[in-house]
């Protein structure tokens, strides 16, 4: 039986057996990724019941009123001999847990250039590119990413590989201001950007971006707040100036692009990009799966997480 992370309340976390469902491929674990904004919000509390339903992940139990187990990117290997997926490595939306039984409808295969540790960047990557979709970024322009975690960091990253585009980064933190400059990126030189990235889930940081962008700028809103209030002061040149704020999620396609794009065709992008080794730099721990529920423990707590923190299964529980 497959252990998972389970959430007992807003201030408990434990490994716990749960039961599989039957009718899929089994895929052993090697590593899942902590989506820390939004699993901060799973592990609080902090999820809207408006939005119980929306939130939802394949092979996910319970409810986000307690207990449930969640996850956002899960990478393992098909252990189905017979089947066309026999032995490969791939990436999915699951919770954290050791072993899955998923449809093969809902496993990417990845390819031989992406080590497994990497591809569990892919669910964040998909977020990186709806948000250069929505953004409209074109060559030679000015942009801001106003905060370097896991989104802020694979959208500077993402971002820097395009022609003419001149890529700076505002963050507030210490460590991850050293983090951006040790990665090569620029800091935030003053200057009135093109677009802003904003990606902070702060009134603070949303300000800044929106101070930050020159006339007609675009502010791209990245952040989720679930429950909290954003305030920003939207007087002073926001409306003389037409500047615009877009929110970027994950879950729809731009509608610019259904007609011709599918979730598979933007995960094949999301594979291409991740070919890079550049991205490893944004996995900054590693710890055994048996770690996780302390992990929640200083996550809930408001200790400033590392850049990029993945959970390794190759112990046993």
């Amino acid at each position: 039986m497959p252990h998972a992370l389970w959430h007992l309340s807003d201030i408990q976390s434990t490994i716990q057996p749960a039961e599989q469902s039957d009718g899929g491929l089994y895929v052993q674990a090697h590593y899942s990724l902590v989506s820390t904004g939004t699993e901060r919000l799973v592990a609080t509390g902090g999820v809207p019941r408006s939005l119980h339903a929306d939130m939802r992940v394949p092979g996910m139990i319970g409810t986000f009123s307690f207990p449930l187990t969640y996850g956002y990117s899960w990478v393992g290997q098909v252990k189905a001999p017979g089947h066309p997926l026999h032995k490969q490595m791939v990436h999915t939306l699951w919770p954290h847990q050791t072993e899955i039984c998923a449809p093969a409808e809902a496993l990417f295969p990845i390819p031989k250039e992406v080590p497994p540790l990497r591809a569990t960047l892919a669910s964040n990557m998909e977020t990186v590119v709806n948000a250069v979709w929505d953004s409209g970024v074109s060559l030679g322009d000015r942009v801001l990413v106003v905060g370097f975690g896991m989104i802020g960091g694979l959208l500077a990253r993402t971002l820097s590989r395009m022609p003419g585009v001149q890529v700076q980064v505002a963050e507030t933190d210490e460590q991850r201001r050293s983090q951006h400059l040790d990665m090569g990126f620029e800091a935030w030189d003053g200057q009135p950007a093109d677009l802003a990235f904003h990606t902070t889930a702060t009134g603070g940081g949303l300000q800044q971006a929106i101070d930050a962008v020159g006339q007609e700028g675009k502010i791209i809103e990245l952040s989720w707040y679930g429950e909290q209030e954003a305030k920003v002061q939207l007087g002073g040149d926001f409306h003389y100036g037409r500047k615009q704020i877009i929110s970027s999620q994950v879950a729809n396609l731009p509608s610019g692009r259904r007609a011709r794009w599918d979730f598979r065709r933007r995960k094949t992008v999301v594979m291409e990009l991740l070919k890079d080794p550049g991205y490893d730099a944004h996995i900054t721990q590693v710890l055994p799966f048996a770690q996780a529920p302390a992990f929640f423990e200083e996550l809930r707590s408001g200790v400033m997480p590392p850049l990029g923190t993945a959970f390794d299964y190759s112990s046993k529980i």
